[in-house]
């Protein structure tokens, strides 16, 4: 049994609380285990400040390419990142070891003045970079202003707090904030019909290298069953409808007790960029059928007219 390991992270406050939550979860199991951090700049942190669009400088891979050139060099032994940042397809020489337990799935509002979304002014500005959440604020309030947002979550608050007055709110991962001490922010936490989470969003996945049997078989003491399921399902959605984060699409699904049985719920939604259009689904099926469920909620969206909704 391996006495050290070196987990790959980048710099921002949210993903070293990511990489030394996984640290400590594994020190927990294992106290003699020895646990180094290594930093890693990736081109999404390189583009942080830029306004152009994520699908435009690298889409899903933007903030992970470079830790897994890192474990293909061995210079790590792991990688932690926002699940919802990984791509759905992995190349064969990794592998996802571990998902633990999935904290919160919501998105959450910041505004300026502490008025929900519902109450902002006609015209209000609200940043964001991401398409998913830019649709279904559109689709709340069409007479809002949709502002490109990005940066860390610190940086983002920032800009929202200046005296500018750029941005009258911003849309953040609820989970993001809370895992950073920063839930005072928060003005409202958006409900699953105002807004659909990104698939995966709230969970964390580490990843290493598919050869690794004997690390795989140690991640698998911090691994949650219950939250691979979902998290698999969502992400099954995803792919089977070949979208990224240049398309508008959101799912979540939870596990219900039904009887003796355990049941994943899901809801998906998919939106045109201006949220005028969505195309909905719901369905379930049992624990062990995710990967089923996730594509048969596709196939349903797929054959009401993703693809013309894509063109939109």
């Amino acid at each position: 049994m391996r006495d050290q390991l070196v987990i790959g992270t980048r710099g921002s406050a949210l993903a070293l609380w990511q990489s030394n939550f996984i640290k400590g979860a594994l020190q927990a199991v294992l106290p003699s285990l020895s646990i180094t951090l290594k930093h890693i700049v990736t081109t999404g942190d390189k583009t942080q400040g830029s306004n152009a669009a994520i699908p435009a400088i690298g889409g899903k891979g933007l903030f992970t390419a470079e830790l897994e050139e890192a474990l293909v060099r061995r210079e790590i032994d792991l990688a932690v990142h926002s699940l919802k940042d990984l791509p759905t397809l992995l190349a064969p020489e990794f592998v996802i070891g571990a998902i633990p337990e999935r904290g919160a799935v919501a998105d959450a509002v910041i505004s300026r003045s502490g008025a929900r979304i519902q109450d902002l002014p006609r015209g209000a500005a609200v940043g964001t970079s991401s398409l998913r959440r830019s649709s279904q604020i559109l689709r709340l309030r069409p007479d809002l202003a949709i502002r490109h947002l990005r940066g860390n979550v610190d940086s983002r608050i920032k800009k929202l707090r200046a005296d500018t007055g750029e941005f009258d709110a911003i849309v953040l991962a609820h989970a993001g904030l809370v895992r950073l001490g920063l839930e005072h922010e928060i003005t409202q936490v958006l409900s699953d019909e105002e807004m659909l989470p990104a698939p995966g969003q709230g969970a964390l996945a580490v990843e290493c290298r598919a050869d690794d049997a004997e690390l795989i078989q140690l991640l698998q003491a911090i691994h949650c069953p219950k939250t691979a399921a979902v998290v698999t399902a969502e992400r099954a959605f995803l792919r089977e409808l070949g979208a990224g984060c240049n398309t508008p699409v959101a799912a979540h699904a939870v596990v219900e007790a039904k009887g003796a049985a355990h049941y994943i719920a899901f809801s998906g939604r998919c939106l045109s960029q201006d949220g005028t259009e969505v195309l909905e689904v719901r369905g379930g099926d049992l624990v062990g059928n995710e990967e089923r469920l996730g594509v048969s909620m596709a196939q349903e969206i797929l054959h009401r007219g993703f693809k013309r909704l894509c063109a939109s």
